[in-house]
C-alpha cells in the first residue's frame, strides 16, 4: 500500500498501539515520495507543555514574548517542502486543534507575533494510539479536524495479531545486534523460538526491539 499513498499528497493518519511502529510507517510514506529529498519533522505532540506547543509548530519572531530575543523557525518551517509528522495528534489541546484545522484549510499560518502569513507546503502525516471517533463523540476532539486528517487511513495491528512476523523481525534484529555487539549469532533454538512466538509483547515492536538488545 505505501508506494500507492506515497505517490498521493493527501494527509495520513496512523492508528495503533504504542510500539507499532507508526513513525516508521510515517518515515516510509515520506521516503517514497516526491518529497523524499526534503526535510522530515516529527513533533510530539503529547510530549511537550501546552503553553509550547504552538512555538514548537508555527515559531515565533523576535519580541514575540519574553525572553524571544531572535525569531526561531517552527515545525512548519524546518518542514517546508517536506513532510510534517504529528505523532499523538489526539493529545493536541483544543486551542491548537483550530489553529491546525486553519492551516490545513487554508495552507497558510502566522508565527506567534508575526505579521507576515507564511505559505505552510507540508505533507501531514499524523499518528496516534487514540481512538480519536470516540474522542469526538465525547468533544475532546475536532470533528472537522477529524475528518481533515482522516482522508488517508493506516491502522496498524498489535503483533500479537500479526505473530508471523515475528521470525522476520527476530532475524533483523539478530542481524542487527550481532554486528553492533560483534557477535556470531545466526539464529535461535526451535525451543528459543516456541518461547518468542508465545509471548503476547504489549509493548508491540518497540518491546521486542528492547527485549533483543539487552539479550
Amino acid at each position: 500500500m505505501l508506494p500507492t499513498i506515497a505517490a498521493s499528497d493527501s494527509t495520513v493518519l496512523i492508528t495503533g498501539e504504542s510500539g507499532t511502529g507508526k513513525e516508521l510507517i510515517a518515515r516510509a510514506i515520506h521516503n517514497h515520495s516526491q518529497r523524499a529529498k526534503k526535510s522530515f519533522v516529527a513533533v510530539n505532540c503529547g510530549g511537550l507543555p501546552d503553553t509550547l506547543i504552538e512555538s514548537e509548530l508555527f515559531g515565533y519572531e523576535a519580541g514575540a514574548f519574553t525572553g524571544a530575543s531572535k525569531p526561531k523557525p517552527g515545525r512548519f518551517a524546518l518542514a517546508q517542502g517536506g513532510t510534517l509528522f504529528l505523532d499523538e495528534i489526539g493529545d493536541l489541546p483544543p486551542l491548537l486543534q483550530v489553529k491546525l484545522l486553519r492551516v490545513l484549510q487554508e495552507k497558510t499560518y502566522e508565527p506567534l507575533g508575526g505579521v507576515k502569513t507564511l505559505k505552510a507546503d507540508v505533507r501531514i502525516v499524523a499518528a496516534t494510539h487514540h481512538d480519536l471517533e470516540e474522542m469526538v463523540k465525547e468533544g475532546r476532539f475536532r470533528e472537522d479536524l477529524f475528518y481533515r486528517i482522516n482522508v488517508i487511513k493506516i491502522e496498524l495491528p498489535p503483533l500479537r495479531e500479526r505473530r508471523e512476523d515475528l521470525p522476520l523481525l527476530i532475524n533483523n534484529f539478530i542481524n542487527r545486534f550481532s554486528t553492533l555487539q560483534d557477535k556470531t549469532v545466526t539464529g535461535v533454538s526451535p525451543e528459543a523460538l516456541i518461547l518468542l512466538m508465545s509471548y503476547s509483547y504489549p509493548g508491540n515492536v518497540r518491546e521486542k526491539d528492547a527485549k533483543a538488545w539487552r539479550h
